[in-house]
């Protein structure tokens, strides 16, 4: 109850309504009470004093009760969704209190009750939803060490578990990115102590796993879950049980949609987690937006549904090299040129369909609106043209597409039949059964529609059999239905004529025919509309047995969308098909990053080659120069061809790879007490302790949080530990020259690094990955590029040449980007002769050339 009621005494001191209303307010505390009175839905009290201010709509009165005045906000009934929309964006839940009961029958207040709960993870209304993001709620449970998760689309029906000792629930919610998240009320998770999604609390008891597996059993119907892959696992089945048991509590039905629930396993998919979904810049950027990402850059989709396809293929790539290579034989054969024409017109009827895989969960939670079964209609008169241009293929998973989205006649029939061409917006207007449906509601309106003709023909006759040529037969919203006769000839009317109503220059009167018409006339609106709404539950149930169908359909044009997306993406932009096998190599010749590329006017390729003879890289080069761009580009080119997407490449040969790792940028976690340094170990801790000799790590300047010494120690010591140990395939970016030392004492590591040259004062960069160690780090350089004062810039450069004496004098290496010698040398020529004897100069590219020169000017002012 709200805390401003609460303090005017008992109900009995309210009026009746107030008494109602308070009634279901204490049964929805923690939510918005949405109370429909007429045409608006009202708010009291604090609920009032808050929507006021979230919707910047007034605050008003009404009224008093228990003494007091009654604090109110209200929004239009019809135009209630787009309000509705912006509390849930702002993490609202509200509770929709609908009247149920007849005015005419009520003595007091009309009955009322909740009919339904929104909340952020159980929208299904289409003007609610993102139409390109699943919308999902996750419910979590952790015994121990062991944690069970399960998300949920109430939108879509999808419902998953997963379980394991080595969950990681932060890496799990960035990549389902969950609307909302169930917990127990007395959980302590500090993985969540942080989250910006909207945590909810619920009683304990709802987790009890007994209790769980009933709520699970009885929503399948089954006598267990074996058949659903789930055996005895206490997390899973708690978290599971719990968050049907939430979902169900919202809805005023049943949730016929979700009719399956699915095991998903760490094996399933390649891994990623929190930091390398972030700094891949997956779906969000580093900044928080949704582009320039990945994602942005490769959904081309031409519908919802086929958005949110590849939106979970790049967040979930495939492990399973059978599974992806279907999926490229069948990017290879959208993207093949003879198959163009068909590609095109795939994608032309693609652009017809509309969300169908939401509107049959609508259709199950009989919530569909009229405009959601034409969009329907419109889908299923489209897709024959996909069926059509796949016959000649012989790719598997395209057969399989072109099976699923076969029209059932039956259900096509149905609803062309059923529903009008351009039906009313809601059922409540009428105007949404089709004629000649129903033989009952035919009659009906024909009452309606041919009042006019009977009235015309009444009148006619009533003159000619009565003589009386003033005689008009008319209706008006008062009196209804009459004969009007003038004062003169009233007394010449016939006998069964009965007086209605005296006028001044008039009578007016009523016939026992006119009266049988009027009493089928004006209610046969009401009825009309009584029997449309009927006959529109009773179309929802019959196309309800067709769900499995429409869902089938469903996934089947989200996949084709998709996959001819990657076959348009790859067209335009140059990618090509990668090749995957057992082995243990990434290899890719003229690699480029798919979003960096888009978003500039040239972009220089680079290969790189990794296997078990060479498994770690140490990159070396000045910042500006594109090692965290080489470093992100081959990840994603390696996620990519696990999505089943072409890439971005001359050519990629790639191995099997199980997760992908990233320790790139610098950021703090204030407000969980980490520092820059601490976040950056903690990165470093979970990547050491958790990589595989499959898995490919990316880490950019470990060590450069702290002290110089201490620093360095660390990062040779992790680069060591990587490529020992962990023996994973590696890209280790540093600007501890030191670390290039490795390759001498580790045969699987090698140095490479980004070329950039030092002409006339000004650094130039090339952008190329070469072999070998960085001759410099032109830190200054790129210090002077960013704007430094060119007096800070003297004075850098003379503390440089200082230090490199003193370097040189001692025999101490203090500057950690260049090698200093121990003493003196004059070997510069023969350096340059043997660095020339290596060249064929038929060989050489003008670029490659000029790179050259440039680097036999920098072995010369070595010395």
């Amino acid at each position: 109850m709200p805390s401003n009621a609460t303090s005017q005494g008992s109900s009995g001191n309210h009026t009746p309504m107030m008494q109602q209303y308070l009634r279901i307010k204490s049964e929805h505390q923690d939510k918005l009470l949405f109370y429909r009175m007429g045409d608006f839905y009202e708010l009291f009290f604090d609920d009032a004093v808050k929507v006021s201010q979230l919707l910047d709509i007034t605050l008003t009165s009404r009224g008093t009760s228990a003494g007091e005045p009654i604090k109110m906000a209200g929004v239009p009934h019809h135009a209630s969704e787009q309000y509705l929309a912006k509390l849930v964006k702002l993490g609202e839940s509200i509770a929709i209190c609908e009247q149920i009961g007849n005015p005419s029958d009520s003595k007091g207040p009309v009955e009322r009750e909740v009919v339904r709960v929104i909340t952020p993870g159980t929208l299904s209304d289409a003007a609610l939803l993102d139409e390109k993001q699943e919308n999902f709620i996750l419910s979590c449970f952790r015994v121990q060490n062991n944690i069970g998760i399960s998300w949920l689309s109430v939108s879509t029906g999808s419902f998953k578990v997963k379980s394991g000792e080595d969950l990681s629930l932060l890496t799990e919610i960035s990549r389902l990115s969950p609307s909302e998240i169930l917990v127990s009320e007395d959980a302590v998770i500090p993985e969540l102590d942080h989250t910006k999604v909207q945590l909810r609390r619920i009683p304990s008891w709802q987790f009890d796993k007994g209790a769980s597996l009933k709520t699970l059993i009885n929503h399948f119907k089954v006598s267990d879950l074996k058949g659903f892959g789930i055996h005895n696992d206490g997390p899973a089945i708690a978290a599971a049980g719990a968050l049907l048991f939430y979902v169900q509590s919202t809805q005023a039905r049943r949730l016929d949609q979700i009719d399956s629930i699915q095991v998903e396993h760490n094996s399933t998919f390649i891994q990623l987690d929190y930091s390398t979904r972030k700094n891949l810049e997956i779906n969000t950027t580093l900044q928080g937006e949704r582009g320039p990402t990945l994602l942005s850059t490769v959904d081309r989709s031409a519908s919802s549904m086929g958005a949110r396809w590849i939106q979970h293929a790049i967040n979930n790539p495939l492990h399973n090299h059978f599974e992806i290579n279907e999926r490229l034989a069948a990017v290879s054969w959208l993207h093949d040129q003879v198959n163009e024409s068909k590609k095109n017109k795939i994608r032309e009827a693609l652009r017809s369909v509309v969300d169908i895989e939401r509107i049959n969960s609508r259709i199950s939670l009989r919530s569909a609106r009229p405009r959601d079964l034409t969009g329907l209609r419109q889908t299923l008169h489209a897709i024959p043209q996909i069926a059509n241009e796949l016959n000649s293929t012989d790719v598997e998973i395209l057969n399989e597409i072109r099976e699923k989205v076969a029209v059932d006649i039956e259900l096509l029939s149905l609803l062309d039949r059923s529903v009008l061409p351009e039906p009313s917006a809601i059922i409540i207007e009428g105007g949404v059964i089709n004629d000649g449906y129903d033989s009952q509601l035919d009659e009906l309106r024909s009452l309606q529609n041919d009042c006019g003709d009977f009235l015309i023909k009444l009148e006619q006759r009533e003159r000619e059999s009565t003589g009386l040529s003033s005689l008009k037969v008319e209706f008006n919203r008062v009196h209804g239905f009459y004969i009007e006769v003038s004062k003169s000839q009233a007394n010449d009317v016939p006998d069964e004529y009965r007086r209605r109503q005296t006028l001044k220059n008039v009578e007016r009167f009523i016939t026992p025919e006119l009266k049988e018409f009027e009493d089928k006339a004006l209610s046969a609106k009401e009825r009309a509309l009584k029997r449309e709404k009927w006959l529109y539950d009773d179309l929802l149930n019959r196309l309800a047995t067709f769900h499995d169908t429409i869902k089938d359909a469903a996934r089947a044009l989200a996949m084709i969308d998709g996959l001819s997306t990657f076959a348009v993406i790859a067209n335009e932009h140059n990618y090509v098909r990668p090749s995957l096998n057992d082995g243990e190599e990434i290899r890719i010749s003229g690699g480029r990053h798919p979003v960096v590329e888009s978003q500039v006017k040239s972009f220089v390729p680079n290969d790189l080659q990794l296997n078990d003879q060479r498994k770690m890289l140490v990159i070396t080069g000045p910042n500006m120069g594109g090692k965290s761009t080489y470093m992100r580009q081959c990840a994603l080119i390696v996620l990519l061809a696990h999505t089943g997407s072409f890439v971005p490449a001359q050519a990629a040969t790639i191995g099997r790879v199980d997760k992908i790792f990233t320790r790139i940028g610098a950021s703090d976690n204030l407000a969980g007490g980490q520092s820059t340094f601490m976040v950056e170990m903690s990165e470093a801790a979970n990547i050491l302790n958790n990589a595989t000799d499959h898995s490919l790590v990316l880490m950019d300047e470990i060590g450069r949080g702290t002290s110089t010494y201490d620093g360095l120690a660390l990062a040779s010591s992790i680069a060591r530990y990587l490529a020992t140990h962990n023996n994973s395939f590696s890209l280790f970016a540093t600007h501890y020259f030191e670390l290039t030392g490795l390759s001498e004492e580790l045969t699987n590591v090698k140095n490479v690094h980004v070329s950039a040259v030092d002409h006339k004062d000004e650094i130039v960069f090339l952008h190329s990955i070469q072999d070998g160690p960085a001759s410099q780090s032109y830190g200054i350089q790129v210090a002077k590029l960013a704007g430094i004062p060119r007096k800070i810039i003297d004075l850098a450069k003379n503390e440089l040449r200082r230090l490199e004496q003193i370097n040189a004098t001692s025999g101490m290496q203090t500057d950690l980007f260049s090698q200093a010698e121990t003493e003196p040398s004059n070997t510069s020529g023969q350096e340059v002769l043997d660095r020339i004897s290596d060249i064929d100069p038929n060989e050489l590219t003008p670029k490659e050339a000029l790179e050259l020169l440039f680097e036999l000017n920098q072995i010369t002012k070595r010395s």
